[in-house]
């Protein structure tokens, strides 16, 4: 049978310590950052080793390392602070008179292009709510949403969200650029397979953005010839502007660099150009009242042209996904 931690015999002060230890390699530095005594420190670290039952840093000469059970425990114990940051954070909300607090994650495309509106006139109609949000991978919002670290979240269609109440929130349309001597430019509406014989301008791994394209190549049966990956829209714009390669982006989010760096825009005829962007609570979850007025905000602001029956239907959330 397994072993299981005393809680009374782990706190955050000692959490804190090993998570900045890990991260300097060093008990001094991790002991002078959590303003303890070095034998203070190092007593505490061995107490908590006792308490897990494992060995979680090797020492040696050239300092401090994580053992295999060490990283397992600083993830958990990173969590742990992050969870109790923002109940520290909620709770302070409503001590200083504000009177609502929702976490919101959602994708680049998301951020770029609807909700900076959306979020504007939520926030001027209930200034009493502070809206908390992040920017990430498509993937990571569902699991966010699914672990309770998120509200409501923003992504980019065929996400696997088992688990969560999925409805359509916007529709953004995809082209390629390229540069103005690029071969391609003299065109105006493309085929995704005609570009697949150049090079391209990617996200960084594991955005649906280029799990999009890389499955349409992979359909195509042609190799997608990445030469440069980054890691927003602005900057695969300025990689395509000096000629680097092509990139397929969301026509809004990227109109403003078009005009700046002389960009050409080519229509893609392929079907999938145009993605849905959908938004997403917990099934079944008892959101928080702020959480329902923006939730109520998001899909008001969405078009109407796209029924919710559309959307992707929701089944019990089996095992975490990965990235998407």
């Amino acid at each position: 049978m397994a072993r299981s931690i005393n809680p009374a015999r782990v706190d955050f002060v000692t959490l804190r310590l090993f998570c900045a230890v890990a991260q300097s390699g060093s008990i001094t530095k991790g002991a002078e950052a959590c303003h303890l005594a070095l034998s203070a420190a190092s007593r505490r670290l061995s107490d908590f080793e006792s308490a897990a039952g494992s060995k979680l840093l090797e020492r040696s000469a050239q300092g401090i390392a994580l053992t295999p059970a060490g990283h397992v425990a600083v993830q958990h114990a990173m969590r742990l602070f992050q969870g109790f940051e923002q109940f520290s954070s909620e709770l302070g909300d409503y001590a200083s008179g504000v009177r609502g607090h929702v976490r919101l994650w959602a994708n680049m495309s998301a951020l770029t292009e609807f909700l900076p509106t959306a979020l504007a006139t939520f926030l001027e109609r209930h200034p009493d709510i502070r809206v908390e949000v992040e920017e990430q991978l498509s993937g990571d919002i569902v699991r966010a949403l699914v672990d309770g670290l998120a509200d409501v979240g923003v992504f980019a269609e065929n996400t696997p969200a088992y688990g969560l109440e999925v409805m359509p929130f916007q529709t953004d349309e995809l082209v390629v650029l390229c540069a103005r001597q690029h071969p391609l430019a003299r065109a105006k509406r493309v085929s995704f397979k005609a570009c697949l014989a150049h090079e391209f301008v990617g996200l960084n791994r594991s955005s649906s953005l280029l799990e999009l394209t890389s499955r349409a190549a992979e359909q195509a049966g042609i190799p997608m010839r990445l030469r440069v990956q980054v890691r927003s829209f602005d900057a695969m714009c300025h990689m395509i502007a000096a000629g680097l390669g092509i990139g397929v982006v969301p026509l809004a989010a990227c109109s403003a660099q078009v005009s700046v760096l002389g960009l050409k825009v080519l229509r893609l005829s392929d079907l999938w150009a145009e993605r849905r962007l959908l938004m997403a609570a917990q099934a079944g979850g008892q959101l928080s009242p702020a959480a329902e007025l923006l939730l109520k905000h998001l899909a008001a602001s969405g078009p109407s042209a796209i029924p919710a029956a559309q959307a992707p239907a929701s089944r019990p959330h089996g095992t975490r996904g990965r990235r998407g």
